[in-house]
């Protein structure tokens, strides 16, 4: 029954306005697990794409005469050149289509990496690489727009965490199973067949993805966008994730490019295969970027952040370790922190963003993939120059500077606390 003030306020006659109903993707309803496994697909193919030659680096080595800095290139061209051309791609998708740019830059991702397996030289692959990187960068930041712009709020870190997943199963998926096809047949081969599982995801990722039904085209004005973008790297709090989402990715970066060399050698002298099965501890990023939400929910946004690092932290300390298994907890320990820091970090940016969504993800994939470079390329120089040690100690700089900008974040709140009650004086 309607109560006494609301008939009072409605006037005679008038029918009560109701709510339009939020038409916006929730789980459990029609399309949500349609568009989650889309793009847990395309999240699949990138990270395969993207890290194909980064479990293979020893027989680049090896095949082509160079050192592991050097071969290291063919990782950091790729990350370097996505970290590139993510802005203007995701300016593209404001224009075009978060859809539409997504399939585009698969297709012409997984065209390329058919062409890798045939690169003549150290140089030919690295510019493959870069080509592919690049091709790339349309899909990060227009997934993560899609699904702010699709799905429901509440529902918005636990979806961006099945995207996050869906990067560490590819990651894992493509190691794993170039470990073990390089070890037969060659590393030509092995990324091949990554090229092969890369055009199965996005055939699969172009049916299944739910048509937009929140998206408004935006302007490809020069001045529209530097305005947008100068609009988001003015913003305190987003800077601080870009800056966290960069420093987490050192991290991972420097790790995963060089444990595949120190796992070869003494005193561990491990087969390809089995070095490549090592990247199965990426279900622990997996498990951990999906319940991204509930740890969101239970230690807030900065507390989640602090146990992302701590985790990351002890799991560097670990793998200073001589013996394997300590070696693999250690590694499990890095992975699960920072999948999760991450997850936590590029929601934030989604949720914190209230316009040009597309523009803030892309600032933080750019700066997330700057990262994955510096880590590519600082880990390998460092492990040239110090061993496992040198890369650890790189790593641990970074959790460092992680920690550190959330320090300030909390400091940062506290301020604004203060001076909340003053304002409304």
């Amino acid at each position: 029954m309607p109560s006494a003030s609301t008939e009072a306020s409605t006037p005679v006659g008038a029918v009560p306005t109701v709510p339009a109903p939020d038409s916006r993707l929730a789980p459990g309803g029609p399309g949500y697990r349609r568009m989650s496994l889309a793009l847990f697909l395309a999240g699949v193919a990138t990270f395969a794409l993207l890290y194909s030659t980064q479990a293979l680096l020893p027989l680049v080595s090896g095949d082509f005469g160079v050192s592991a800095s050097e071969a290291s290139w063919t990782v950091s061209a790729a990350t370097g050149a996505l970290a590139l051309f993510v802005l203007p791609m995701s300016a593209l998708s404001e224009r075009f289509g978060r859809r539409t740019m997504m399939t585009a830059s698969l297709a012409v991702a997984v065209s390329v990496g058919l062409l890798v397996p045939f690169a003549p030289s150290l140089g030919a692959l690295v510019a493959l690489r870069a080509v592919q990187g690049a091709a790339l960068a349309g899909l990060p930041a227009s997934a993560t727009a899609y699904l702010a712009e699709e799905v429901r709020p509440k529902a918005l870190i636990t979806a961006i965490g099945l995207f996050v997943a869906g990067n560490s199963v590819g990651g894992m998926s493509g190691r794993v199973i170039t470990g073990w096809v390089a070890q037969e047949w060659g590393w030509r081969v092995a990324v091949g067949v990554i090229g092969l599982l890369a055009v199965a995801c996005a055939v699969a990722f172009r049916l299944l993805l739910p048509a937009p039904r929140h998206f408004t085209p935006g302007s490809l004005r020069p001045r529209v966008l530097a305005r947008t973008v100068r609009g988001h790297l003015a913003n305190p709090l987003l800077r601080r994730l870009y800056a966290i989402g960069a420093l987490f990715m050192t991290v991972f970066g420097g790790v995963y490019t060089v444990i595949g060399y120190r796992l070869t050698e003494a005193p561990f002298s491990l087969p390809q295969g089995i070095v490549g099965s090592v990247f199965l501890v990426y279900l622990v990023g997996t498990v951990s970027a999906s319940t991204a939400g509930r740890l969101v929910a239970r230690l807030g946004r900065r507390g989640s952040l602090y146990l992302a690092g701590g985790t990351t932290a002890s799991g560097l300390l670990l793998s200073l370790a001589g013996s394997l298994p300590l070696v693999l907890l250690g590694l499990v320990l890095i992975t699960a922190g920072f999948f999760a820091g991450h997850a936590v970090a590029s929601s934030a940016v989604s949720h914190t963003a209230t316009h040009g969504r597309a523009q803030a993800s892309a600032l933080y994939q750019s700066a997330y993939y700057v990262g994955s470079s510096a880590g590519s390329t600082l880990g390998a120089v460092a492990f040239h120059a110090g061993g496992w040690a040198g890369t650890v100690g790189i790593g641990l700089l970074a959790v460092l500077g992680v920690v550190s900008v959330t320090v300030l974040g909390s400091h940062a709140a506290r301020v604004r606390a203060r001076r909340g009650p003053a304002l409304t004086c």
